[in-house]
């Protein structure tokens, strides 16, 4: 299973694009919100990638991070919820609005994705509301990978590696995961600690783990 591909952006197309490997090209479908975000035509990157494979079809799907290659593949597990519809909801909310939507219950927030109707929106926070707290607790990393300037031609990589990347201070997203972590391990209900995390970071999205913490905390303090 191709988990990785390095090589230089060939071109793009609204759902699609061409990356070239060593002269192997590889068509990858994207997200809206990870289309956005890729370098210009010709310029090195890397997507972490899924590949779907049934009887009359073989495509990939590119995500820039692991989170959200995970979110892909927990949110495909859900009945009616498809390659497709996944990308929609991730383009829509990216990894750290899926998670927070699941955590706090918030079918309509799915549901503004494209192609989703209620039923289904509900199913998602309903299915996988025990499942996200697992995905959440990976972290997110939000940056593109791209190889620096006259860097050697990449290969492809069959399993995810760490991104290759300038140092950069911890997103919101890892903060909110440390912070699920902590929660977890004072023994707290993986649902009920993610939802108290989501609701925390709502209020503060630039807080760190500490203040998360305290926050979260104050939730899940019985209310006389």
């Amino acid at each position: 299973m191709i988990g990785k591909l390095s090589g230089r952006l060939e071109y793009r197309a609204t759902d699609h694009i061409l990356i070239d490997v060593r002269g192997v090209g590889y068509i990858v479908y994207c997200s809206d919100r990870t289309l956005a975000g890729l370098p210009r035509v010709g310029e090195a990157m890397s997507l972490y990638t899924d590949l779907v494979v049934r009887e009359d079809l073989m495509q990939l799907y590119g995500f820039p991070s692991l989170i959200e290659k995970e979110w892909h593949r927990l949110l495909c597990s859900v009945q009616g919820i498809g390659a497709k519809v996944s990308l929609a909801i991730l383009g829509t909310l990216g990894p750290d609005g899926v998670s927070r939507a699941i955590a706090l219950g918030d079918w309509n927030a799915v549901k503004a994705a494209k192609g989703v109707g209620q039923k289904t929106a509900q199913r998602v926070v309903l299915d996988l509301k025990d499942k996200a707290p697992a995905v959440m607790a990976m972290g997110a990393t939000d940056a593109m990978v791209i190889e620096p300037e006259g860097a050697a031609e990449p290969a492809i990589e069959a399993a995810p590696a760490a991104p290759r990347q300038r140092a950069a201070a911890p997103s919101s997203g890892a903060a909110q995961a440390d912070a699920l972590s902590a929660l977890s391990n004072l023994g707290y209900a993986p649902g009920e600690a993610a939802g108290a995390v989501a609701e925390a970071a709502g209020h503060d999205p630039e807080a760190d783990t500490s203040t998360l913490i305290r926050a979260a905390l104050k939730l899940l303090a019985p209310k006389d």
